[in-house]
């Protein structure tokens, strides 16, 4: 998968706007009410993920969690982080 120009990129992230560009990768910070309840979420998104065969890094901090996608493989962000970040946005 082709990586995505700067412009596709910015076009993207407009239709997310809770993710932001910490290039290379895209990331999200969620907070939760507590740390069951951030885990009860990362499981869901682990269930999209594989899904997806595409993986986010995932940093856990008691009930805040932050996710990173980028596609390592193409070098930098494809459509393949979008659709996912798309698909974690849809569980919140």
């Amino acid at each position: 998968m082709a990586q995505l120009t700067p412009k596709a990129i910015e076009e993207r992230l407009s239709s997310l706007p809770a993710w932001k560009l910490q290039a290379p990768e895209i990331e999200r910070v969620v907070e939760f009410s507590d740390f069951v309840a951030a885990m009860a979420f990362v499981n869901k998104v682990a269930e999209k993920a594989e899904l997806a065969g595409h993986h986010p890094d995932i940093d856990i901090r008691y009930n805040r969690v932050r996710l990173a996608l980028v596609t390592h493989d193409a070098g930098g962000l494809t459509e393949r982080d979008f659709d996912l970040a798309a698909s974690i946005e849809a569980l919140l």
